[in-house]
């Protein structure tokens, strides 16, 4: 069954490649839960398949008696668990590429780790493969973290499963106990969109129906694992959806070529395809397909190439070309599943970074509609997300871009979110629809703009941003403000956070979504006041930076005046007639900013406010010598 000869002789090294090339190529990852023996099954095939070298086989052999945890016998779980943390714990951490080739098919195997705290890394692998593997400990059977890589691969579109009920050895070889895991993970799998899911009893330690048929277990009459692999029929998916690709990069590397670059995410393209350019919209012609080899009569899915067109037309990094049967979408809003994978929690209302492709959009999502339950797949009521926690929402964008549901088109299909504070990827999203329930409200043109309701006012709009602790002064100094602008005909209006809470935001508590859902609300009403052409006073305590960044990009960094009021905490604890400080530090109050809720200083302010060095008259005079300094007020 395996290819065990020595490299062909020179003369034959072109048939030899030629064979290879002709293989086709199965990419499957292991998934399942922790100590199921994912690593020790890859590591055997590796080992069965006579891919590794005799220094490799010697490295195993003085770390199993080093790190082994299979007595005098090979760990073969070593070959692929390649990091120290890996090896003195005797788990996966990190995402595994091997390769390996048979006489029948070619391979390249993911191994993903089974912790729940490392979900985020099985997602990442699960998203390159087209058949997973999922493994159960005959001992323990169907685990949540069976259950939920099972899902999460569902999520991804894979669908094929082989679940590798291993550790037979351990249970006597017993066909009663394969059975009950098989019926039970069945039962479980029932609702998945899983094309075909085939059980295989194994011990991967011993070898067990892992490529040959085991005598320990007569009673299995189907496949070996290995014998599955080759034999599987994968559909190549990517080639039967029409054309689209992502533009990475324009290509000009004189006045004489103008090309543009990108991996061809689905279909295939020919010169004088006619295609469309999302999201603009605009149309043209392919005039060649531009490689380093030479040019291409066609482009398949999975090909990095440069089109050339014959129309001159403005193309950036973000579009995409599609053909007209490509049936994308075009649209500042979707609904998408989300799994979430940051310890935070996950807040609506909170502001992203979406990067979809070589896309990204500022995005902004809903409460959850639901969350998946997922032992019972039975979709909950929702108010967050934890960890490793799976719903769905509403994704609203600041700008249109282009995709398409991921069932139909995987590439254009699903995104990550970053948080914009830490840069860190704290969820994968899969696109469902272009609905929500904003879908069928259009925005209303207006015959009187914003400019116009500006003209007949003598000064600019702008918002005054004051951020800062309780008992800092920010009240006290946007009053002197307003009072100083109104004296000299400015038309002002003053957003105060006390008052706010009292009417507008009197559904709001002080958890930390809540506080982003106030901020989110004031920053709204904030544009509004701009819009109408005023300057607009916003005194918030506004704790957390990517709120006042959101409210920043919502505005416009020519209209947002951040202002930090700046007061050292024992400061404003001394300044607090109400003794609220107090409370919070007795545990009466929960969630209060500078005691047991973090307060996040602007990094870069416009103007910073010390009010222990400047008394409240002063402060305010900072703010309106600034205002003229700025052309806001004249």
């Amino acid at each position: 069954m395996f290819t065990t000869d020595a490299l062909p002789a020179q003369t034959d090294i072109d048939d030899y490649l030629k064979s290879q090339n002709n293989k086709s190529l199965l990419r499957f990852l292991t998934c399942g839960s922790v100590d199921d023996g994912k690593s020790t099954l890859i590591g055997r095939l590796l080992y069965e398949s006579k891919m590794i070298y005799d220094d490799q086989l010697s490295a195993l052999h003085k770390d199993s008696k080093k790190f082994g945890t299979t007595g005098e016998g090979l760990d073969f779980a070593l070959l692929v668990d390649g990091l120290s943390a890996e090896r003195e714990q005797g788990i996966t951490i990190d995402v595994a590429y091997r390769y390996f080739s048979t006489d029948k098919r070619k391979f390249i195997v993911i191994d993903t780790p089974g912790h729940e705290q490392y979900t985020r890394n099985m997602a990442t692998g699960a998203s390159h493969a087209d058949l997973a593997v999922v493994m159960i400990d005959a001992r323990k059977g169907v685990l949540p973290q069976t259950k939920r890589h099972s899902y999460i691969a569902h999520l991804l579109g894979i669908k094929h499963i082989v679940l590798a009920v291993n550790k037979m050895d351990l249970v006597e070889y017993s066909e009663a106990r394969f059975s009950e895991i098989w019926q039970d993970y069945l039962a479980f799998a029932e609702s998945l969109n899983v094309e075909n899911i085939h059980a295989i009893p194994l011990s991967a330690l011993q070898g067990d129906n892992l490529v040959t048929a085991s005598s320990n277990m007569p009673w299995y009459e189907g496949p070996s694992l290995m014998s599955y692999l080759e034999t599987v029929q994968i559909n190549a998916a990517t080639q039967s959806l029409p054309f689209t690709m992502p533009i990475q990069w324009v290509n000009r590397p004189n006045l004489d070529f103008r090309g543009f670059t990108g991996r061809v995410a689905s279909g295939n393209l020919h010169p004088g395809d006619a295609i469309s350019i999302l999201p603009s919209n605009r149309h043209a012609t392919v005039e060649r397909i531009v490689t380093y080899d030479g040019d291409l009569t066609e482009a398949q899915a999975g090909q990095s190439i440069t089109c050339v067109l014959t129309e001159e037309i403005d193309v950036s990094r973000g579009d995409v070309f599609v053909t007209q049967d490509s049936h994308c979408h075009v649209s500042d809003e979707f609904t998408a599943e989300i799994l979430w994978m940051s310890e935070k929690p996950f807040i609506p209302g909170r502001q992203y970074l979406l990067r979809q492709g070589t896309t990204h959009a500022l995005c902004t999502p809903s409460k959850p509609t639901y969350r998946v339950n997922i032992h019972s797949l039975v979709h909950e009521a929702a108010e967050d997300l934890s960890l490793n926690e799976i719903g769905c929402c509403e994704i609203l964008l600041n700008r249109a871009i282009a995709f398409a549901p991921y069932r139909t088109n995987p590439g254009l299909g699903s995104f990550i979110l970053i948080d914009r504070a830490t840069n860190a990827t704290v969820a994968a999203g899969f696109i469902q629809s272009s609905e929500s329930h904003l879908a069928n409200v259009k925005s209303q043109p207006l015959l009187v703009d914003k400019q116009a309701r500006s003209g007949i006012k003598p000064h600019k709009p702008a918002i005054l941003w004051l951020t800062g602790l309780f008992c800092a002064g920010k009240s006290t100094i946007a009053n002197l403000v307003e009072l100083k602008m109104n004296q000299q005909g400015i038309h002002t209006m003053l957003l105060d956070g006390d008052n706010i809470r009292r009417g507008l935001n009197r559904d709001l508590g002080f958890s930390e979504a809540n506080r982003v859902e106030n901020i989110r609300r004031i920053a709204e009403v904030a544009d509004l006041m701009s819009e109408a052409g005023l300057i607009c006073l916003v005194s918030f305590i506004s704790p957390f930076a990517a709120e006042r960044q959101m409210a920043r990009t919502l505005i416009g960094d020519e209209q947002f005046v951040e202002i930090y009021v700046k007061t050292p905490l024992e400061v404003a604890e001394q300044r607090d007639t109400e003794g609220l400080y107090k409370k919070a530090r007795a545990g009466v109050i929960e969630d209060f900013t500078g005691i047991n809720s973090p307060y996040e200083e602007p990094e870069s302010p416009e103007l910073i406010i010390d009010t222990t060095e400047l008394s409240p008259e002063e402060s305010a005079q900072v703010i309106i010598n600034y205002l003229k300094q700025k052309g806001i007020t004249y």
